[in-house]
């Protein structure tokens, strides 16, 4: 029988954190909007409460019914609910754009179906359920995203995504009357305008759906593990809310006649710049930072931490071109692990790592922080740097000197023994790294051969 396909597991995977993080504000901010939406609704319906209301803070009918919608919309298409919450939550998310449809089609058309009155026929108001041109608008895209909220299916994801832009666009340009201090967007508005409780609410749906959102679509980058997810979720609650920031200190500044309106005009844009231009730098800086750490991690064994064999001819190769550069001579170390195999089958992989960080620790802290140091294969190491003539052959000296006095130290189940081959290219040379490394190599070779012959010959003298 045919075994299924893997399904690959992708790197760009969304930060679980993130997410968690998310769903905790989501559940925060839908307490409020459906508590508003409410009260506002029950103040409709039952006029003693809706007389201790102030009217200018009390939103109409119909919008508290849609955002009441909205609300339970998302508390029943939340993550690990049930199929059947899942599908009722849909169901009341296309009621809510249906019914937000009808109004819009009221507004521009001029035919009425006395929407405006279905839920209070007169409760101390003209037009007590006559929702603003900008609420119908938000509320309309706001439902169109919930009831298609999950959609994966690239053309429809990517028209759903297209309304979400919209949307945020339709919230920001509310939010600009309020920052900019315009009593009216539409004509329509100026006689019945967004009450500040709606905006604050719409405000709020908007929010979550954006974020919720973000799991299935285009944004997904906002909620991604990746530098890109990062950089974009440190920069994008700056990009949009520094403007309305500058907008509305501005507008302050000319209200309380602290400046004129030029001043302000011109004071909130060039400090805007500044801060655009801050970011740019900061954006820039983070993703160095991050860069440099990608690289050296590229350029690093896993295991001691020194220079792969990658990372090692990238830094030698520079290193010694600037040793040629200079006149200095230039030193190559080749050094071969004695009895690794052996200390493996014998104690066991684990004690044979710990062998090869033994050995990696000490070559580090023998050497200078300007030698380059790498490790390039299983038991194989190597050192490179700048020597000058009055010292070449410290390097030698000061490895031979650290391993014996590491191994005079007790209490570990093994000892420091290694083979190598010193290369030394005066500053007349100009031999390659590459012809340098097959020298120590071939001189390490001849070493560890001499060694194992000498063992051959204490073998067979006779006690």
């Amino acid at each position: 029988m045919a075994t299924p396909e893997a399904v690959p597991v992708s790197s760009s995977q969304p930060d679980l954190g993130v997410l968690a993080v998310l769903g905790v504000i989501h559940r925060i901010l839908i307490v409020p909007v459906i508590a508003i939406a409410g009260i506002c609704l029950c103040g409709w319906l039952i006029p003693r409460l809706g007389d201790m209301i102030p009217r200018a803070d009390l939103m109409k009918a119909n919008t508290a019914l849609m955002i009441l919608l909205c609300g339970a919309s998302i508390v029943l298409s939340e993550p690990r609910r049930t199929k059947a919450a899942v599908q009722i939550g849909r169901l009341l998310a296309g009621a809510e754009t249906v019914f937000a449809a009808v109004l819009v089609f009221e507004r521009f058309t001029g035919i009425t179906f006395r929407i405006d009155t279905l839920l209070a026929a007169d409760a101390s108001s003209p037009q007590p359920g006559r929702v603003s041109i900008e609420a119908c608008g938000t509320l309309l895209l706001v439902g169109f995203v919930l009831l298609n909220l999950r959609a994966r299916k690239r053309l429809m994801s990517r028209a759903v995504d297209v309304v979400t832009l919209c949307l945020i666009l339709l919230v920001l340009t509310v939010a600009s009357r309020y920052a900019f201090g315009i009593s009216h967007l539409f004509e329509e508005s100026l006689r019945n305008p967004m009450s500040v409780p709606t905006f604050l609410c719409v405000s709020m749906l908007t929010w979550i759906v954006v974020n919720r959102r973000a799991e299935y679509g285009a944004f997904s980058i906002l909620i991604g593990s990746q530098i890109g997810a990062k950089t974009a979720r440190f920069a994008a609650p700056c990009a949009i809310v520094l403007p309305f920031v500058f907008a509305f200190a501005g507008g302050l500044a000319v209200r309380f006649h602290v400046t004129s309106t030029t001043v302000a005009n011109a004071t909130a844009t060039s400090t805007l710049a500044v801060c655009a231009f801050s970011l740019v730098l900061a954006l820039g800086g983070k993703i160095n930072a991050l860069e440099s750490v990608i690289r050296e991690l590229s350029l690093r064994d896993e295991l001691t931490k020194l220079y792969n064999r990658r990372g090692f001819y990238v830094l030698a190769e520079q290193a010694l071109r600037l040793a040629q550069r200079a006149g200095e001579s230039f030193f190559v170390l080749f050094i071969d692990v004695d009895g690794l195999k052996k200390t493996n089958d014998e104690l066991g992989h684990e004690v044979g790592s710990e062998l090869l960080c033994s050995i990696a620790s000490l070559i580090e802290h023998t050497f200078r922080e300007t030698d380059v140091i790498g490790r390039i294969g299983g038991d194989e190491f190597v050192i490179a740097g700048r020597v000058d003539a009055q010292s070449v052959d410290s390097p030698v000296r000061r490895l031979k000197e650290a391993t014996a006095l590491e191994n005079s130290m007790p209490g570990r189940p093994f000892s420091l023994n290694f083979s190598f081959g010193y290369v030394l290219a005066d500053k007349t040379e100009s031999a390659s790294l590459e012809q340098l490394l097959q020298k120590a190599d071939g001189m390490m070779y001849e070493a560890k051969r001499t060694k194992k012959l000498h063992r051959l010959e204490a073998v067979e003298v006779p006690a």
